[in-house]
């Protein structure tokens, strides 16, 4: 299916910023999106980089006064200290296990079948997780420990796994740890920001020589409808979670999941 060029950015931007920030993957659903309006190539890959931005953008501009707060009392306010130390803990295990990985992932685990598989498997982790619902601790972000952070870290490594959401990964990793179901996913959305901007900003460097003046058009309506789509969902699932579980996004991923390995089933392995 060829659409016009920003039809196509449009699309794709829009399904980055719905699929970033909720439990179900947006690697999964851009694979299959970019497949059926038939975008392929090197360009496709950087564009799918870059729209990035705007899901980031969506939750700085969310959280803008947060963040603003603890950049003004960074100086000499222990909250602020506290919760940007976290922050840099939580970053590190995933930072050092993307560089040290990232070009074995590249090349063996970005297929429709490892990204199908990673979308069960994680849609049933979660069914496990919400039905033993492990005791909660912390109630908010502001009373996060260090070794808080370092889980919720080490979990989100898993999510250098194409299909397994970085959302997921660490909402989920958050909540068996103690976290509240509120305070797992507003640290998720706030370990995002500097998570991606570096794994966006370092894959930019890498390929931005392959960018051409024609691209600037796709690159403005992606980023914007990435931007858009994004600030909406933050807010939906913050909304959402206040009084629901996270059961039906795993139903979502099995169901997802499954439909991948049937449309790719003839390349899938």
């Amino acid at each position: 299916m060829l659409l016009p060029e920003w039809l196509t950015a449009l699309v794709l931007g829009l399904v980055e910023g719905a699929t970033e920030f909720l439990p179900i993957s947006s690697t999964g659903h851009l694979i299959i999106t970019a497949d059926l309006l038939g975008y392929h190539g090197t360009n496709a890959q950087v564009f799918e980089i870059f729209i990035q931005l705007g899901a980031i953008l969506a939750v700085m501009w969310h959280y803008r006064d947060t963040l603003w707060q603890t950049a003004r009392g960074l100086p000499r306010e222990r909250k602020a200290q506290r919760f940007t130390v976290n922050l840099l803990i939580a970053f590190i295990p995933a930072a050092i296990v993307g560089l040290l990985a990232h070009q074995w992932i590249q090349a063996v685990l970005f297929n429709p079948f490892y990204v199908a598989m990673a979308l069960i498997v994680g849609g049933v982790i979660i069914l496990l997780v919400e039905h033993f619902k492990p005791p909660v601790r912390i109630e908010t972000v502001d009373e996060m420990r260090a070794m808080d952070a370092l889980k919720v870290g080490v979990m989100q490594c898993f999510a250098l796994i194409p299909g397994t959401s970085r959302s997921g990964s660490t909402i989920m990793g958050g909540m068996i740890f103690g976290l509240s179901r509120k305070a797992a996913t507003e640290f998720s959305f706030f370990l995002a920001i500097p998570t991606m901007l570096a794994a966006t900003l370092y894959s930019l460097l890498k390929y931005w020589h392959l960018l051409e003046a024609e691209d600037l058009m796709m690159l403005s309506v992606g980023l914007a409808a990435s931007f858009v789509s994004g600030l909406i969902f933050v807010r939906f699932l913050l909304r959402f979670i206040a009084t629901h579980t996270y059961k039906g996004f795993a139903w979502y991923r099995i169901v997802f999941g499954s439909l991948i390995l049937w449309y790719f089933w003839p390349t899938a392995g």
